[in-house]
């Protein structure tokens, strides 16, 4: 579905555009457009590639799944990948939703196959503040950047206190599920990792001011998203070496516990060994009168009974 998220005309804001409207715009570098494609159908896909003149290349891109977050310069616009981050508290899994975004001079066009609140967030608060896109459409583009990369604060804070919980259970008895814990989130750290490190070096690129469509004024806010970003890429990373210690720590106490339980036996099975040894003597005695042969001289012997009950 095509949501026009922001179309700022002469200081006027505007929805549901025509395809007619959506060209003419187009041709005025004044005006600010912004499209939201969310779970699109491949027709309107193609319907806004040709309105827009986006390469194949990268309208083939936003098909992909797990796409490396990068930025890609075409003659006249930019391709963004990135990634909006959510944790689930029941779960505690770690849910990425791709955002493909195309850049250009007076309009941004986001594509996701996912709802991403965050659009909605942003594209309310710049229509309550026109003023600010007066400065073009990087201004967009700064906005909804540093909302989502924001969103990932609650995200590693929310993965933090996970460890702290399974530090507290790895000590505790009967913790038998914690092993398996631990090793569900050290994966969702991992590819945690693996989507926010290219997707810093992707902002770095924003932060050096190399996107000749976006005003030096706007230019210098990326830098502030790009630091956000080595935060959370600094706090994922120590995390990762957090559940390292609590998978040790979680192997030790176990390894512990094992050694007891294998002394334990050991004392148990030389107790059984000596009680065998012992009974194996009178069962020997009785296996050998118990034989039904007729001559045995012991067999008539008057303290015959009582002898063996002494011997055994």
């Amino acid at each position: 579905m095509i949501h026009t998220m922001l179309c700022a005309e002469n200081n006027h804001v505007k929805y549901d555009l025509s395809h007619d409207e959506i060209v003419r715009l187009l041709r005025d570098e004044q005006a600010i457009l912004w499209l939201d494609l969310e779970a699109p159908s491949p027709e309107e896909v193609q319907r806004v590639a040709e309105e827009f003149n986006f390469h194949p290349l990268a309208i083939e891109d936003t098909t992909r799944e797990h796409m490396r977050p990068k930025v890609d310069a075409y003659d006249d616009y930019y391709f963004i990948v990135c990634y909006d981050i959510d944790y689930d508290e029941e779960s505690h899994l770690v849910d990425e939703h791709a955002l493909y975004i195309f850049l250009g001079k007076n309009y941004m066009v986001t594509i996701h196959a996912e709802p991403v609140g965050e659009i909605k967030e942003v594209a309310e608060r710049l229509r309550r503040n026109l003023e600010q896109i007066e400065r073009g459409a990087g201004v967009m583009l700064y906005s909804l950047l540093d909302t989502v990369i924001d969103h990932y604060f609650p995200v590693v804070d929310a993965i933090g206190d996970r460890i702290e919980e399974l530090e507290a259970n790895v000590f505790e008895q009967g913790a038998t599920e914690s092993l398996r814990d631990i090793f569900a989130l050290k994966r969702e750290v991992l590819y945690l990792r693996r989507v926010i490190a290219p997707e810093r070096d992707a902002l770095a690129v924003l932060a050096r001011r190399e996107l000749p469509i976006v005003s030096e004024a706007v230019s210098r806010y990326f830098q502030d998203i790009y630091e956000h970003v080595l935060r959370v890429t600094d706090a994922v990373d120590l995390y990762r070496d957090m559940l390292t210690s609590v998978l040790d720590s979680y192997l030790s106490a176990n390894a512990n516990q094992l050694a007891v339980a294998s002394n334990n036996l050991n004392q148990v099975m030389k107790t059984l060994t000596s009680w065998s040894i012992i009974l194996m003597s009178v069962t020997l005695i009785a296996s050998i009168y118990g034989m039904n042969f007729d001559i045995m001289p012991e067999l008539h012997f008057r303290f015959g009974y009582p002898t063996a009950l002494l011997a055994m």
